[in-house]
């Protein structure tokens, strides 16, 4: 009995959460995320620079209060790491808020928007896009808001958390 022959350009998913060719070389995306699980930590590879998009995919719980999705300089707790901007959806006050911590002190919230574009029970794609000054937040294709950096390297914004009222469906 033969086996049918595989073509070398098939992916196959492996154990690890690695992709790999028929060939064994492993196919590297450039976020790596192992299951999608919240509360959700996840590793930036290189970590953050100009040009670099973070995209996050999910559902919000049918009743939510809220969700928190942050981009910080490592998984330290204690001392509690950098926070380079912390996106809180807050659906009592509708409020879609973002704040950094650096050396253990937050800065001053934000909390503008236009609208809040976030539904109880629906899908949503919010888009991190990282410019030489600022993040620039997307909500589903629509510029939202802009987050001007405080933290002066990029590259140490290394780590996704993501946490509360949500389904995560799709990270890239």
């Amino acid at each position: 009995l033969a086996l049918p022959q595989r073509s070398p350009f098939n992916l196959q998913k492996i154990e690890d959460g690695h992709l790999n060719n028929s060939l064994g070389s492993p196919v590297q995306a450039d976020v790596y995320f192992p299951r999608l699980i919240v509360p959700f930590c996840g590793h930036i590879k290189g970590g953050m620079r100009p040009g670099k998009k973070i995209l996050v995919m999910g559902i919000v719980d049918l009743n939510p209060e809220s969700f928190g999705i942050s981009l910080t300089c490592g998984e330290s707790e204690d001392p509690p790491a950098d926070v380079a901007i912390e996106l809180k959806a807050v659906f009592t006050e509708r409020q879609f808020v973002r704040n950094s911590c650096v050396a253990g002190e937050w800065g001053e919230e934000q909390s503008s928007i236009p609208y809040f574009p976030f539904i109880p029970d629906q899908p949503f794609r919010v888009e991190i896009l990282c410019e030489h000054p600022r993040f620039r937040i997307f909500v589903d294709g629509h510029q939202l808001f802009d987050f001007y950096h405080r933290i002066e390297t990029l590259s140490a914004i290394d780590t996704i958390k993501i946490n509360g009222d949500l389904q995560l469906t799709k990270l890239g």
